[in-house]
């Protein structure tokens, strides 16, 4: 089975919608995923049949858009696929509450507990704002619908009931991105959120590899692909990153 992680295209979070720029990028992206689909899409044979899930969120419904109608079909909404904006008191802002997963790396790195998986959870700040519970409903959800398309978690692995070629397509989010990711491969999401940025309409994709019948596990075969954005001449959008260097002017905290 191989899961296609899709974040939305530049957000304009102020109407929950994408910029001009987001829009573009989600008709390129259509293009790219149109040919990558078609067979499969318009229903199955050797290469699988393809299923679309997407956010709540208007952001990531409009750039499923594009993708839906070029194939004609239509997706399946989950609410545990919105973004994962557990707030928490951030220690170095005590002004307003931060996403969970969005820390100065002065900060969270101080904690070794946040790089584990078993413990990651039990930081105060995260503890405090049930981050952890949050985190299980999430990652829960995601193991019964993995379980509805054959494949059943048991332990770190995943029990292949029914091995297939079938592709899942989620339209979601980055901070929840960082949350499927870390539950696959069994670790801690901080280092993901903090340690790799899937820009705006980026595509990142997971394959399960049976290598003794019947035990799969999954495997990344590419994070955060925005080729459809080259092809047209497109620069990939700023937006989810910061300042290479503190005295550019472009994104500080």
């Amino acid at each position: 089975m191989k899961i296609l992680i899709i974040r939305h295209g530049e957000p304009d979070y102020t109407i929950d919608s994408l910029t001009e720029k987001g829009w573009r990028e989600a008709d390129y992206l259509a293009e790219m995923l149109e040919r990558k689909l078609c067979g499969a899409a318009q229903g199955g044979g050797a290469d699988g049949q393809v299923h679309f899930y997407m956010s709540p969120y208007g952001r990531a419904q409009d750039t499923a858009a594009a993708t839906l109608k070029k194939l004609g079909r239509t997706a399946d909404v989950l609410p545990w696929l919105r973004e994962f904006d557990v707030l928490i008191d951030r220690p170095d802002d005590l002004t307003r509450k931060r996403v969970s997963w969005d820390w100065p790396p002065a900060d969270w790195m101080q904690d070794p507990r946040l790089y584990l998986a078993d413990h990651w959870f039990e930081n105060e700040r995260m503890a405090a704002s049930n981050v952890g519970e949050e985190y299980r409903k999430v990652t829960e959800a995601f193991d019964e619908l993995l379980a509805k398309h054959g494949y059943v978690r048991e332990g770190g692995y995943y029990r292949a009931e029914r091995s297939n070629h079938d592709t899942l397509v989620f339209f979601c989010h980055f901070g929840l991105e960082g949350v499927l990711l870390s539950h696959l491969l069994g670790v801690s999401p901080m280092p993901v959120w903090q340690g790799f940025c899937a820009r705006p309409s980026s595509v990142t994709t997971v394959v399960t590899e049976e290598r003794r019948e019947g035990i799969a596990a999954f495997r990344i075969l590419a994070f955060g692909e925005v080729t459809h954005l080259y092809v047209h001449d497109e620069e990939p959008s700023f937006a989810a990153r910061f300042c290479e260097c503190f005295s550019d002017d472009t994104r500080h905290d």
